[in-house]
């Protein structure tokens, strides 16, 4: 049967809003006719040397390396890793993490702001009768994922809590993702519920259970809806940025064509 590929990044842009103010990226396009003159310049080539005078097209971006569709490394989540070993960057990421059995957790219900728990997962994993295994690579599908690219993205969706990942990482899982722009719940609700508590531990937990065990989790994924909870491989292979707290990645689901 025919394979089916679906793609679950969003594209590198500055005309969706998916970032908070000064975080998106900023692309300026060079088309063919100023990449001739480029190409003019660098070169010292005479007019009509290129076809139809039209030079290289390029694009020039200042972004980070958590703009679009990325996968965080555990040294973005803290210094170290696994208690207390120097945690290991985006270019250190074991390839062999990076393909895999995908599981979808479907947590669209969840209200906004919401942390997924233990007892969460377990009755997720339950509901769809999977046995989590070393090597899955879970996907979570929030409220979020429909909100991409309106002004209430970064706020929309519920987040990955510390005892939920660490449930994960016990388990063999090292690669997961979500639609959110965050893995934990939005972060200005975090910080609001710290202040409200004095509890600052819950500000970004889901990220700092990093620093006690190994993982790599994905961010703004998409098309998370279009998947069924099992019966799917994932690729997620992330740009190699040398010592990088994150890189670039274009993550694909393929499914059996009988699915």
């Amino acid at each position: 049967m025919p394979r089916k590929i679906i793609d679950l990044a969003v594209s590198l842009t500055d005309q969706v809003q998916s970032d908070p103010p000064g975080l998106g990226p900023q692309i300026t396009y060079v088309d063919h006719t100023a990449g001739a003159a480029e190409f003019s310049q660098m070169f010292g080539l005479p007019e009509g040397a290129l076809r139809d005078n039209a030079g290289a097209a390029v694009e020039r971006c200042t972004v980070t390396t958590h703009n679009g569709t990325h996968m965080d490394a555990p040294w973005h989540y803290h210094p170290t890793m696994n208690g207390g070993e120097r945690a290991i960057t985006i270019d250190e990421v074991p390839l062999e993490w990076c393909f895999g059995p995908g599981v979808k957790f479907d947590f669209r219900d969840r209200p906004n702001g919401y942390t997924i728990t233990a007892q969460d997962v377990a009755d997720e994993l339950d509901r769809i009768r999977h046995v989590l295994s070393a090597g899955d690579i879970v996907l979570v599908n929030t409220a979020a994922g429909a909100r991409y690219g309106e002004p209430d993205y970064v706020g929309t969706g519920c987040g990955m809590g510390r005892e939920a990942t660490l449930y994960l990482t016990e388990r063999g899982v090292r690669v997961c993702g979500t639609d959110a722009w965050s893995w934990d719940p939005p972060l200005m609700g975090q910080a609001a519920r710290a202040r409200e508590t004095g509890d600052w531990s819950i500000f970004w937990e889901g990220h700092k259970a990093g620093a006690d065990t190994v993982y790599c989790h994905m961010e703004k994924l998409a098309n998370l809806d279009q998947l069924p909870s099992t019966g799917f491989e994932v690729i997620a292979l992330p740009v190699k940025v040398a010592k990088g707290s994150a890189g670039w990645c274009r993550p694909v689901a393929i499914l059996d064509g009988g699915l």
